[in-house]
Parts: structure tokens; sequence; C-alpha cells
């Protein structure tokens, strides 16, 4: 039945919690909680509790409890950890002295959850008013059910589901809340998809924007887009996803451009941003007529009467390279390549 809640479609907490609740049928317990790992910030995000008091609460969703687990190693792939197993007393761990204890707890187990791979996904405590230590046979029991465990709240799961929406994706990250980004189980990598990339950049203005899914184009080989161009996709995180984690970027192959030239899809990107003719004249250093002219043929190419309308069409599609490509690219210092086919 665990393993059967931990393949539920419901939400991440919804399987938490069902997970939980059968759990507490093999192992006993008087509290228990369950964690998301967020390894860049150094912390835990709380995600579902068991019996457990709105001060106990409000005290394992803090700092504290993720400096208390990596000190007893409890963050590291190794049998189920309680306080009878530490060479110290539990009072001199804050996490204990200070809210596990005087909510009457006294024992335990914690163990972390590992992903397929390795990825560390989160935590899962199972806590007890007994002053008895856990019977081996529990241990066994807690952990054989971890890796279960870490399967329900896995919170790639979700995000993998939202990676089915782009057809043909050829690589793909999930952006950190950091700043940073983090591997995307099943698809590639690529160099336009690493920490501090332009196109990280571009697409992480779309999410600040409050955009759930957008995408855009970008310029292959070069601002001027001597090899092309390849689409890239930003999904929001669903909410069930821990905080850490913001968006997913995907690439895939640019089709469909009904035509347009990479200059075009330039002007479109700065026809985007509100621009004006002459600021477009001035951002492509290219004479005013010139602009008339590109966005002529552009109107035409996406059937607007209006170069709002044009505009519009252009940010629904897709079909724009972001205004401020050529300045990041210069920034990059390098040439990004093409994602893998």
């Amino acid at each position: 039945m665990l393993a059967e809640a931990a393949a539920s479609a419901g939400s991440t907490f919804e399987r938490g919690r069902a997970m939980l609740e059968v759990l507490r049928r093999v192992v006993p317990f008087d509290g228990a909680f369950l964690a998301f790992t967020d390894p860049p910030a150094h912390r835990y995000h709380l995600m579902v509790t068991a019996d457990l008091d709105a001060t106990t609460v409000e005290f394992l969703a803090g700092p504290q409890v993720a400096r208390d687990i990596e000190i007893t190693g409890t963050d590291r792939a190794r049998p189920p950890l309680g306080p009878s197993d530490l060479p110290y007393p539990a009072e001199d761990l804050p996490t204990w002295a200070e809210c596990l204890i005087p909510a009457g707890l006294r024992e335990g187990l914690g163990v972390a959850l590992f992903a397929p791979g390795g990825r560390h996904v989160g935590h899962l405590a199972v806590l007890t008013g007994s002053r008895q230590p856990p019977s081996p046979a529990l241990r066994r029991r807690v952990a054989r059910v971890a890796p279960v465990f870490a399967h329900g709240i896995d919170p790639m799961r979700s995000l993998l589901t939202a990676t089915h929406l782009v057809r043909g994706a050829t690589a793909g990250v999930v952006l950190c809340a950091d700043g940073g980004c983090q591997p995307l189980p099943g698809l590639a990598t690529d160099e336009l998809l690493t920490t501090g990339s332009p196109v990280l950049a571009a697409a992480r203005e779309r999410i600040c924007d409050g955009e759930v899914c957008a995408s855009f184009l970008w310029p292959v080989g070069g601002p001027h887009a001597p090899d092309g161009h390849v689409r890239v996709t930003v999904l929001s995180a669903p909410e069930d996803s821990p905080p850490g984690l913001t968006a997913v970027a995907l690439l895939s192959p640019a089709t469909h451009l009904r035509g347009l030239t990479p200059r075009e899809l330039e002007v479109l990107g700065l026809l985007v941003e509100g621009c004006s003719n002459v600021e477009i004249a001035r951002s492509l250093v290219v004479a005013p007529r010139t602009v008339a002219a590109h966005l002529e043929h552009v109107l035409g190419k996406l059937e607007a009467p209006t170069r709002t309308l044009a505009a519009v069409r252009a940010e629904r599609e897709g079909l724009y390279v972001p205004a401020q490509v050529r300045r990041r690219v210069a920034v990059a210092g390098r040439r990004p390549r093409e994602a893998s086919a």
C-alpha cells in the first residue's frame, strides 16, 4: 500500500500525507515529518508532518534542523539513525534539546531520502515518546521504506510531467531560486543551459515577470544566427515543488518560423519590448527606413494589420529573439553551440 501511495497521481503533499498514514501501520510513531532538501541553501523545507504541535512544526521549519542533520550525518546514504546511536547525549543537539524533548519526544529514527542516481531529495523522521531505542526490526522497516518515500516526494516527477508539454525537447535544466540550475533527469544538458548563461538569464526574466509558460528563440553560433535558431521554453515549477526550484528551461528545434529572417526576429524582439522604430534602429545600428522595411515584411508574414498585433502574435507563438540578446551574447564571451538533436 505504501508503494501505491507513493505512485499516486495526487500532488506531492497529498502523496506525503498518504505515505505517513500507511507508514504508521508498520512503524508506530508519536510524531513524524517529511522534508524536501535544498542543498544550495543548506536547508530543508518542511513538507508534511503528523501528530506534531504548532510550536514543534515551527521549529522544524527553521534552519537549525539542517545543521543538526548534517552534524549527525543523517544527510548521507546510511542506515536510519536515532538519538541512542549518537556518541553524545541527544541534548547536545538544539533540535532535540529545544524542540523535540520539550514536546515529549525522546527517541526516533531519521533517514536521508535519495532518488535513483543518488539525488538527495529529502528527509524522513519518525519520533516516539518512549526512551527505548528502536528495535533492529523497526530500523530495517524504516530503511526499506526510505526509497519508496524518496520516489513519492521526488520533486522532479512533477517537473518532468511538465516537460511533456514541449514536443521534441532535446535538453533541459531546472532553474533554482539561488540563481543556479540542476540537471533534469532523462534529458541531456547543453552549454546554452549552464549556470550564468544568457539563455537562462532571459528565461528567468520571463518567470520573474509572472509568466507560467513562455517561449522564445535563441540564435545559434552568434547574434546573427549563422547556424539558425533553437527554441527555448520556460515553464514555471508546479505549486507543489519545493521553494528552491522555480522553473524548467527546455531546448527544442525551432520550427514554423513563418519565413521570418534572423534580422526580422531581432526586430520582433524589440517590438515585443515596446520599442519605437527609432529605438529599434538605434539598437540594431541601422537606418529608420530599414526598420520600416523590416516591419512591413514582418506584418505580412504574421498576417497582422498593426505592429501591436504583430507583437502579440510573436510573443504568443514565441517568434522572437529577446531584445537584449545582442548584449548578452557579447557579455557571455563565447559562441553558444546548437542543442544536440
